[in-house]
């Protein structure tokens, strides 16, 4: 039985619905069973918290090996669980009132990579060191809405539109499904006015700090907010380093991560 620490009641209750059924068995030779969905979640979740190798899960801890733990959390991102479990868990925070999307906020992070593998590249803030980006959009509260994973060598700006193309539509309230916020606010990566056109047709205000000006614009009042969530991300071990060598397996992690992190503002808001 996995330890209760690693998946808390109200996580499982949101998560066993969205994973899919495993094969069926054959009748006269079914074979051993399949290990317990919780387990595998908690091992996956083990390996996110502390960072270790898939090899090293302890299994008296977690109630299977680290190798089942790997091919469900393939098999689940195949199958799209993490990105609905998240979208889920935005419409439940809206429910309650605790989205704010009339402002949000944009950045990005690098990490170093230390297998080769997809959305790896260079990092120029890394001495050139293999290396990938996390791309985020948080709303006000700081409440994750996308999150993104490329090359380290990709500029923050070129991936501005792409991952708000990624936002849910976030229901929770009668009417139309909510995807863009009002405010967008950015650093000065993010200054370009060909941006700042398709955000306006987007029907969204930019507030991006100009370059070649002095700091204490104002924004970090506002932008400070999608700091820290970079830094509860990346209190997840496995997210400081990328390990991975696929990107759809890292990006998997994220966006559980993302989930972990919207759960928890749902909880201290009772």
């Amino acid at each position: 039985m996995p330890s209760p620490d690693l998946v808390p009641d109200d996580l499982w209750d949101r998560v066993a619905p969205l994973l899919p059924p495993h094969p069926s068995r054959r009748h006269r030779h079914p074979g051993r069973r399949p290990v317990d969905d919780r387990a595998a979640l908690a091992g996956i979740i083990y390996v996110l918290r502390k960072g270790v190798a898939w090899r090293d899960v302890p299994a008296s801890v977690v109630g299977c090996s680290g190798v089942t733990c790997w091919r469900r959390l393939r098999d689940w991102t195949q199958a799209g669980v993490w990105p609905r479990l998240h979208e889920m868990l935005l419409a439940e925070l809206r429910t309650a009132g605790l989205l704010d999307m009339d402002q949000a906020a944009i950045d990005g992070s690098h990490i170093r990579a230390l297998k080769r593998g997809d959305h790896v590249g260079p990092s120029p803030v890394d001495r050139g060191r293999p290396g990938s980006k996390h791309h985020l959009i948080v709303d006000a509260h700081g409440t994750p809405l996308a999150v993104s994973l490329t090359g380290g060598n990709r500029h923050d700006v070129t991936q501005l539109i792409p991952l708000l193309e990624t936002i849910p539509p976030i229901r929770g309230l009668r009417g139309r499904p909510r995807r863009r916020p009002k405010h967008l606010y950015a650093d000065r990566a993010y200054d370009y006015d060909i941006y700042r056109r398709l955000l306006r047709r987007r029907g969204i205000t930019p507030v991006i700090a100009r370059r070649g000006t002095p700091h204490g614009s104002g924004l970090g009042r506002v932008r400070w907010v999608v700091e820290r969530t970079f830094a509860w991300l990346h209190q997840f071990k496995r997210l400081r380093i990328r390990y991975e060598r696929r990107a759809d397996l890292h990006q998997g992690l994220l966006e559980l991560a993302c989930s972990i992190i919207c759960l928890r503002r749902l909880r201290t808001s009772f």
